[in-house]
């Protein structure tokens, strides 16, 4: 009787992980690219008006996408001629007082960034895009943006990273 249901379980666990074979925790869908590219991601956040250059948010905003896309998928990061291809520019790196206190001082800050995303999928007809993406970071107006930078420009860059590969790998 042991020997049956032991048998009995093993099956249904060997059925189980066999069928999550073909599922992705993150739902990425690469089809055919083995491989991906992402070019740097210039700065161009100056140019628009309202917005300031913030040093090396270019390189860190290319970092964090290339470490998200390798994170969640089997695909390899190469130089040139990826079969996916991200590339883009920061054009918005904006300060904006959110809400006033009674004395009509800002009570909150809002740092805002906005990358521009053209991706190109060289495996698959039809899926290719030109996008922006934002997201913000609300702080108290008592705060330098210096003291909170570190951690707006992490979970900023986590969405805007996120949101990118949703739409470019998800169909979301």
């Amino acid at each position: 009787m042991f020997k049956i249901k032991s048998l009995i379980i093993l099956l249904v666990f060997t059925v189980c992980i066999a069928g999550c074979g073909i599922y992705n925790f993150t739902g990425g869908d690469v089809g055919t690219a083995t491989t991906f590219q992402v070019n740097y991601f210039q700065n161009y956040a100056s140019q628009n008006p309202g917005s300031t250059f913030e040093p090396g948010m270019d390189r860190d905003f290319t970092l964090a996408l290339q470490d998200l896309i390798l994170n969640q998928t089997s695909l390899d990061l190469v130089k040139s001629n990826g079969d996916l291809l991200y590339e883009g520019e920061i054009v918005e790196y904006r300060i904006s007082p959110m809400s006033a206190t009674s004395q009509q001082n800002a009570a909150q800050n809002r740092l805002s960034i906005g990358v521009n995303v053209r991706f190109f999928n060289n495996t698959k007809e039809d899926v290719d895009f030109e996008q922006r993406f934002s997201f913000f970071y609300d702080y108290p107006a008592n705060s330098q943006l210096a003291s909170v930078k570190d951690e707006a420009h992490q979970i900023i860059f986590e969405r805007i990273t996120q949101d990118i590969f949703n739409k470019s790998l998800a169909d979301w």
